[in-house]
Order: C-alpha cells, then sequence, then structure tokens
C-alpha cells in the first residue's frame, strides 16, 4: 500500500483498551497495545497515503455474547458494524471510531473518574 500510495488498513480494537479493568485486564491490555501499535502506524504511513482506521465497536450482539444481558444502547448489531466500518474506511477522514457514538461519551467519562475510583 505505501508503494502504491494508497490504501486503507482497519484495526479492530475495544473499548476494553481505552480504561483497564480488574475482570478482563488481559483482553484490556491487548486491545490498548494494539490501538498503540495503529496509532504508529497510522502516522508512519500518514505522509504515503494509507489510511489506518481504529475501530472500537464496543458489544456486538454476536454468538460470542449470545445469553448475555447487555445494554441495547450500547450494543450493536454485526451489520451495523460493518456499516460504519466501511463509511469511515470510505470517508478516510477519521483516526479511530466507536461504532456506537454514545461509547465515545461513555469512555471519556470512564476515563475521566481517577483510576483509584475504579478499583473499588
Amino acid at each position: 500500500m505505501a508503494a502504491r500510495g494508497t490504501g486503507t488498513i482497519v484495526g479492530i480494537s475495544s473499548v476494553a483498551g481505552d480504561r483497564g479493568r480488574a475482570t478482563n485486564y488481559v483482553y484490556g491490555s491487548a486491545k490498548a497495545g494494539f490501538t498503540a501499535f495503529l496509532s504508529g502506524l497510522r502516522n508512519r504511513l500518514a505522509t504515503r497515503g494509507v489510511h489506518v482506521l481504529t475501530v472500537k465497536p464496543g458489544f456486538v450482539r454476536t454468538k460470542m455474547t449470545e445469553g448475555m444481558k447487555l445494554p441495547p444502547a450500547l450494543t450493536a448489531e454485526p451489520q451495523e458494524v460493518a456499516r460504519r466500518i466501511y463509511r469511515a474506511a470510505e470517508v478516510k477522514k477519521a483516526d479511530a471510531i466507536y461504532v456506537r457514538p454514545v461509547w465515545r461519551l461513555v469512555m471519556t467519562i470512564i476515563c475521566a473518574f481517577p483510576k483509584r475510583a475504579s478499583r473499588k
């Protein structure tokens, strides 16, 4: 892509990487690392015409989440995720997207709390 001077790389990360949690810290740390990797790759390829998009879907209704009680306002359908990724990749303006925009607000609030408060 860099040699051609065009292209889009899409990385599926997670809101879990925005703030470490006691219950899923391994998954969250892997996603935080992946988000940082995509950020570095984006910076490296920015001048070469390659767009790098980080996607943070939040909850997605899949077989993996089947049977879980998920908040409807924060839970996306797979087709919704696909549409948002496609639109963001086509427009090539955003560096990162939350599939449901409400997640940006939720994670901004969570990250604004002192880290000590999340330990309780």
